[in-house]
């Protein structure tokens, strides 16, 4: 069978799976030693398929620079994150992939071997030596953004490991209806791309950032040796907002775990690998998230808590369905006293509350202990995230389940409150699994997650439309649209974040009289490679616009007033091409606190490049409809309603805030025509 070729796919592939540069295999020489090192960074080791017996007494992973392996050495902590001061002694693995990151600010070139060693004897287990000349991966720095619409930029990018994006001071006016970060193949961002969560693993549309350092992670499996570009994309209008090509000859760290989340958006310190292995449950209102990490796994759960409430996951009590009777679970929540992340290992020996001897208890409370060892956690943007730690092994056989590496098993979750002790409450039926969730603990890059459910609120209060009437001369600007209290809620259009602003208003309904002369200064820019920033004005029958990006016979149905002409082959082109001035935000969107429309454009300043705008003239015909619409030539839904009048008809008062708007519109305004006709003909008599 032919090979196929797809299009602005990578010519240069890593092998998959890629860990980095190898070390070597561990010679053993006690206890069962075996595996195979890797350099994944210039601080981070990978060990895979590690094995040990775990019957040293004294045993750790050790690095020097001596000669050979010997007691002048450093203890390299596993795991590295241990709750308690020192890293307990190595315990027993089969065939582990460890993920070591060299202590005291040590990079491999301070090296030459590691080891492990027992202290206690001073005794080399099994040791590999670093070849010379070793060139560990390390991350790429890109250029910034490139700058077309929204206000977006940024610093340079770096690509920290096949995964992990960092894009320091982040700009972007949060104005577009559905934007999002974006990456695919090809010489340029289109729509056959894929979506990537935001810094907090979300994947609703993109707020605005002003200044921010964030860091992304690609989802499930790809990689940054898949794509060719990351981009702001609106998907609805398929609008490229900027973006940075990815090169082709990457040579990055792998995404193994060592990159921590450390921005200025989140305060937490999240293993990457967490972000894998994903799992929303509960209706997409709790994501679970989890790593294994030796005889240990790590599992952060996010959600949006009600004050005073928990969140439970665990091991359900019978396989195949939900069952808490005999269910394991951790129960989380903020202490909102301590203003601090808890979460405590609990046991369900009956559906009620607990008192004492048993019901939904914490096993400390039973006299067990508490094997559940709190990681990091914080509260942002409404969700509250906690990340802790249990073992794998059923520590206490009759309150606890072992949890299993090598199949799938049952889990459960709930929502309830806090009682006065600070311990489970009674939870709702809504707020339980009702159905069987299956979850490997064993997985690699199992990722299912879209973005947790996100909270209704109800939208801000729409500004009044405006009126333009008795004025023959019009400036026409970019604007934004105004989010929920400007352009859609006055015409029922969606919008892709930009409008026209006619004299400094915001899609104003303008009136006209058959038979004068209007005259349009139009500056909707004059570049015609970016699509972004060329909006040719035109006027015409169609409430929707896009003139340019019809087909000829949807073409063919619209009528065109001004703005159109067509060369000698019969093509269309725009004539209202002048120099680009948009009103920008001079920070993010502000309409949700903008009471008014005037309040609002003092958050704005304009911008204008270079050149002079375009003249539009427009004498209006007898034959004109009542109801025509300035618009965009290329694009669809920028631009509103021009009212066509008889001379002499009364019109409303310039500034006027009082139009009717949607679809009872041109009804109303031939209404108000014919009342305002006819009392002007019973008072001339």
């Amino acid at each position: 069978m032919a090979s196929i070729i797809v299009p602005g796919a990578l010519a240069l592939r890593r092998p998959e799976p890629y860990y980095g540069r190898i070390i070597g295999r561990l010679t053993q020489y006690a206890h069962g030693i075996r595996g195979t090192v890797y350099a994944v960074d210039e601080s981070t080791i990978f060990v895979k398929g590690f094995a040990y017996d775990g019957t040293g007494p004294d045993a750790y992973f050790w690095v020097g620079d001596t000669p050979q392996p010997s007691p002048e050495g450093t203890l390299v902590p596993y795991p590295e994150d241990y709750p308690s001061r020192d890293p307990p002694v190595l315990s027993s693995h089969t065939n582990s992939d460890i993920l070591l990151r060299l202590p005291a600010g040590k990079r491999l070139r301070d090296i030459k071997w590691i080891s492990v060693w027992c202290r206690r004897f001073t005794v080399n287990f099994g040791d590999v030596f670093l070849p010379p000349g070793l060139d560990p991966p390390r991350p790429r720095v890109l250029p910034e953004f490139k700058r077309l619409a929204h206000g977006l930029r940024s610093g340079n990018i770096s690509v920290l490991d096949a995964k992990t994006f960092y894009i320091p001071n982040l700009h972007y006016d949060g104005a577009g209806p559905d934007a999002y970060f974006w990456v695919g193949n090809g010489s340029e961002p289109n729509p056959f791309g894929t979506k990537v969560p935001n810094e907090m693993g979300s994947l609703s549309p993109l707020r605005g950032y002003q200044g921010e350092d964030i860091e992304l992670v690609l989802p499930g499996s790809l990689s940054a040796h898949d794509i060719d570009w990351l981009a702001v994309w609106c998907v609805e209008y398929r609008h490229n907002f900027g973006h940075v090509y990815i090169p082709k000859d990457l040579d990055v760290p792998p995404a193994l775990g060592q990159t921590k989340i450390t921005t200025s958006s989140t305060t937490s310190q999240v293993p990457f690998n967490a972000a894998n292995n994903c799992k929303e449950i509960l209706d997409k209102r709790l994501q679970v998230r989890w790593e294994v990490q030796g005889d240990h796994v790590q599992v952060t759960l996010a959600a949006r808590l009600r004050k005073e409430h928990y969140m439970a996951f665990g091991l359900s009590g019978a396989e195949g369905r939900p069952a808490m009777l005999g269910a394991d679970v951790v129960v989380a929540f903020w202490d909102t006293k301590n203003n601090q992340p808890r979460a405590f290992d609990y046991t369900i020996s009956h559906l009620a509350q607990c008192d004492g001897e048993r019901g939904v208890c914490p096993d400390a409370r039973l006299g067990g202990s508490e094997d559940v060892a709190v990681v990091s956690g914080h509260q942002k943007d409404g969700v509250t995230t906690i990340t802790y730690r249990r073992p794998l092994a059923a520590t206490e056989h009759t309150r606890d389940k072992e949890i299993l590496t090598s199949r799938s098993q049952s889990v459960i979750a709930a929502f309830g409150p806090l009682n006065s002790r600070y311990e489970a409450n009674a939870h709702s039926f809504m707020d339980t699994t009702r159905s069987d969730v299956q979850l490997d603990f064993g997985a690699q890059n199992d990722n299912s997650c879209v973005g947790l459910a996100t909270l209704d609120a109800a939208g801000p209060t729409p500004w009044s439309p405006r009126v333009l009437a008795g004025v023959t001369n019009m400036t026409a600007r970019i604007g934004p649209a105004g989010g929920r209290r400007g352009y859609t809620p006055i015409t029922g259009h969606p919008s892709w974040g930009i409008a026209w602003y006619i004299n400094d208003q915001l899609i104003p309904e303008i009136y006209v009289e058959r038979g004068k002369t209007y005259t349009f200064l139009v500056e909707g820019g004059d570049d015609r490679t970016n699509p972004a920033k060329f909006h040719p004005l035109y006027i015409s029958d169609s409430s929707e616009g896009g003139f340019g990006q019809k087909r000829p016979e949807e073409q063919r149905k619209q009528r065109v007033f001004a703005g159109v002409a067509f060369d000698n082959e019969g093509y269309p082109y725009p004539t209202a091409v002048g120099r680009y001035c948009e009103w920008t935000h001079k920070t993010t969107d502000q309409s949700a606190a903008s009471d008014t429309f005037e309040q609002y454009m003092r958050t704005l300043q304009l911008e204008c490049n270079d050149g002079e705008p375009a003249t539009l003239n427009w004498t209006v015909a007898h034959e004109t409809p009542d109801l025509v619409y300035y618009q965009c030539y290329t694009h669809n839904n920028l631009g509103w309603k021009i009212h066509v009048v008889d001379p002499g008809t009364p019109m409303p008062i310039p500034g006027d805030k009082s139009a009717i708007v949607n679809e009872g519109s041109q009804l109303s305004a031939v209404i108000a025509t014919v009342i305002s006709t006819f009392i002007m003909t019973a008072l001339s008599r």
